[in-house]
Formats: C-alpha cells, sequence, structure tokens
C-alpha cells in the first residue's frame, strides 16, 4: 500500500481549480448585478416615459410643461424585439442603463442626424440583423416617428462623419463591431434610417428653435 504523500503538482492544480472557480463565481455575479442594475433602472425610466407620454396627451393644468430635451425617448425595432428608453448621454455609466443619445447632434424626431449608440453585448446586440426597409420606431413627447432602415456600413472609431448633421431627419444607430468579438472591439456597425412618417398633435421641435 502506497502511503506516500500526495504531490506539489497534485496541490497547485487543485489550487488553480479553486482559484478559476472563484473568479468564474465573481465574474457571473458581476455579470449577473450589471444587468439587474439595467433592468432596474430601464423600468424606472419606463414608468417616467409613460407618465411623460399620459401628460403629454392632457390638456395644460397649469402645470410646466416639460422642455423637448427632457422628454424621454423610447425606441423600439420590431424585427430584433427592441424595446428601450434611451437615455441623454453616451458615457459609460449612461450606455450600463440604456442606449444613448448623443446630445450634441439632433433630438430624434427633428430634422437632422439624430444618433443613439448602445452596447453590442445588450441592447444593441441584434442591430447587425437590420436591413434596409426594416422599420424603427421612436416615440417622444406623445408622439411617434416611424423610420425606415436605408443602409449600414462598418467604420473605424475615429470616423466621426456618421454623425455629420443632414439636412433631413435621419436616425443613426451605431455599436461596436464585430458583435461576438472578444475584448474591445476594433470597429463600429452603423445603421442609418430615414423618417417617413410622424404621428401625434405636436409638431418635432428643431434644433434652430430650440436653441432660439
Amino acid at each position: 500500500m502506497d502511503f506516500s504523500l500526495p504531490s506539489f503538482s497534485f496541490f497547485r492544480r487543485k489550487v488553480l481549480s479553486l482559484t478559476l472557480t472563484i473568479v468564474g463565481i465573481g465574474l457571473l455575479g458581476y455579470v449577473g448585478a450589471e444587468y439587474w442594475g439595467m433592468y432596474r433602472a430601464q423600468s424606472s425610466l419606463e414608468a417616467q416615459w409613460e407618465r411623460q407620454s399620459a401628460d403629454s396627451g392632457q390638456p395644460s393644468s397649469g402645470q410646466p410643461v416639460l422642455s423637448s430635451e427632457y422628454m424621454l425617448t423610447k425606441v423600439s425595432i420590431p424585427k430584433i424585439n427592441l424595446d428601450a428608453i434611451v437615455v441623454e448621454g453616451a458615457s459609460r455609466k449612461q450606455l450600463a442603463i440604456g442606449p444613448g443619445h448623443i446630445t450634441t447632434t439632433a433630438l430624434p424626431g427633428q430634422s437632422g442626424n439624430a444618433v443613439i449608440t448602445g452596447h453590442r453585448d445588450t441592447f444593441f446586440r441584434h442591430i447587425f440583423e437590420l436591413d434596409k426597409g426594416d422599420e424603427i420606431l421612436v416615440r417622444r413627447n406623445g408622439q411617434t416617428f416611424h423610420y425606415e432602415v436605408t443602409g449600414k456600413k462598418i467604420v473605424h472609431p475615429e470616423d466621426v462623419s456618421v454623425l455629420d448633421p443632414t439636412p433631413d431627419a435621419q436616425l443613426t444607430l451605431i455599436t461596436c463591431y464585430p458583435i461576438y468579438y472578444i475584448g474591445p472591439a476594433p470597429k463600429r456597425l452603423v445603421i442609418f434610417s430615414k423618417l417617413v412618417e410622424s404621428a401625434g398633435a405636436q409638431p418635432a421641435e428643431s434644433a434652430e428653435s430650440r436653441s432660439q
């Protein structure tokens, strides 16, 4: 019968296995916490958006009316089952809770180029599936704006021409690419769409009128 002590390599493998298990559990916990925070934030934004939508359809009751830039926006893409509230700004913290409207671009529904960006592993995971003619719905301030995808392309991060103003109402969606790349993705996927219809009692406020 062999009563020899276990080898050092055996203990090393056990320690490595335990370490990897602990790291894996920690990563799963972190990801779970991030998704839970995102879900809670979206739920809160959804409730706020519902209140704003209800108020926009009611006659004035003496309450101050929110300026257009403070109205929340909901973006829906039926083809990929996307339905999310858009936040203002595109910082890491803001994109952790929703797609972010780049504030230097037009507001959705306005004349000009409204640009919204989102993470490829959350809200914009499936936008690569969009093709020419697909529908994007934007709801804001009691209005519904119907956009139609006109094309898409892959660009480098330093190509900021996709943010340029346009004479007509356009919606541009941006996410990192390739979608399933491990680590920081080297390129950007850009989806272009044009406004084809809007419905609502009030006209969209232009960028020029907001600045006056």
